[in-house]
């Protein structure tokens, strides 16, 4: 990322999604959020979202328009549509500032320059010449930013996909340095669980870049991958608290950063789990060098991600039984394939299932800890949940179960490892 050293102040970027600017007064209110913060002798810069149901309806009109033409004549101008939700906030959160006699204004995609990939609708970000906004931020107005938006080296619009807001934001306040990046959401922080599934779930002061990257992989909605992964790379401190509070009211929320700086680790921090999961079930597969591989690259290509892969010996001499998942949204489409490449590929027969659900407990403390997966598997055979596949990594263990016991599951998990609030 290009970025810009301190000058006279501290910096901070506040990002606030669709909801938190739901309508006027939801924007009103994040402007007092933004004026106390600017109170504490801050340089503040605020990404924002478009209004909340706002970029379903601009997709929905695109389509219209567009409607029957290729990608190669739709994307661009489909970016162009869509970019404008973020836009409209910038200048209604700038209004509102002002209306509080703060000074800000708005900077758009192409004026800051966030460039980007030419990848119209899942863009992703290269660099941020931030020059610019830190001298006006320096100055002491606020830089309202749409995003969710970059341009190309053509100059065109794009747009960086499902959660490219908090990917924006993280981005932004590498580029700015800023001293940390605070994401205002619907929730006050990140939970060992759902706190919806388990009502002892308790708020987690800190986490690491880590099990954040693993709990926003595995099912947690609090914070998208992508921005997970850049705050991990550029050390970016990334706080997650509630817009739903008023200037002054206690919001600690949940501060994710290097493991370095939690002194206290638990074993395990929390457990996450994923209902749209589909278990693909190769039977008979010849066992000969290449054949996983001219699988998992026919999945690859066709852009269908895959996990928990478990080979196991089968019936037939000479053969394997090879089972593995994919997103359930997928699973008719990965059938179709291994099924089109039957002969090929050299297997007697492909099942898929669908009703099964992927648990997961995830923890720094599990590289310095034994007997972690006994306390797992004790838990779930205690309640008489089957395992059905079982992926491990240095700091997460996920089983594969019938999606019909997910609740009992994490609730015996989140019980078994201490997590439950007192």
């Amino acid at each position: 990322m290009g970025s810009v050293e301190h000058k006279n102040m501290p910096r901070l970027v506040m990002k606030f999604g669709g909801t938190s600017v739901g309508d006027v007064e939801r924007i009103r209110r994040v402007a007092r959020l933004v004026a106390a913060e600017r109170q504490s002798g801050r340089g503040i810069a605020v990404v924002v979202s478009a209004m909340s149901g706002e970029t379903n309806r601009l997709v929905d009109l695109a389509q219209q328009a567009g409607q029957g033409l290729p990608p190669e004549l739709f994307d661009d101008e489909y970016d162009v549509v869509v970019a404008t939700g973020e836009q409209v906030t910038t200048g209604l959160l700038a209004l509102a500032l002002r209306g509080m006699g703060i000074p800000a204004r708005s900077w758009q995609g192409w004026q800051i320059r966030v460039a980007s990939s030419s990848t119209h609708g899942s863009a992703r970000i290269s660099d941020i010449d931030a020059d610019e906004v830190a001298a006006a931020i320096d100055a002491g107005e606020v830089a309202v930013i749409p995003g969710f938006q970059g341009v190309t080296e053509e100059d065109r619009i794009t747009t960086l996909g499902r959660g490219g807001s908090d990917t924006s934001a993280v981005a932004v306040a590498a580029a700015l340095k800023a001293e940390r990046c605070d994401i205002y959401t619907d929730v006050d922080g990140v939970y060992t669980t759902d706190p919806r599934l388990v009502p002892k779930a308790q708020r987690l002061e800190k986490i690491s870049y880590e099990e954040m990257l693993e709990m926003a992989s595995l099912g947690a909605k609090v914070l998208q991958t992508r921005s997970v992964e850049l705050a991990m790379a550029k050390r970016v401190p990334v706080r997650v608290l509630s817009s739903f509070v008023e200037p002054g009211e206690a919001n600690p929320g949940t501060l994710v950063c290097d493991e370095d700086e939690i002194v206290e680790k638990q074993i395990v921090s929390g457990i996450a789990y994923s209902r749209d999961e589909a278990k693909l079930s190769l039977k008979g597969l010849q066992d000969n060098p290449g054949v996983a591989a001219d699988i998992f690259g026919r999945l690859a290509e066709a852009n269908i991600n895959v996990d928990m892969i478990v080979q196991a010996p089968s019936r037939t001499e000479g053969a394997v039984n090879m089972t593995f998942t994919v997103p359930e949204r997928e699973a008719d489409r990965a059938l179709a394939l291994m099924s089109a490449a039957q002969q090929q590929i050299g297997f007697e027969q492909v099942e898929v299932k669908k009703d099964v659900s992927k648990v997961s407990v995830i923890g720094v403390g599990m590289r310095s800890h034994v007997g972690v997966a006994r306390v797992m598997f004790d838990a779930l055979s205690r309640k008489g949940i089957n395992i059905e596949n079982i992926a491990t990594s240095e700091i997460k263990i996920s089983v594969l179960i019938d999606s019909s016991y997910t609740e009992l599951a994490v609730r015996a998990l989140h019980t078994a490892y201490g997590l439950d609030a007192a």
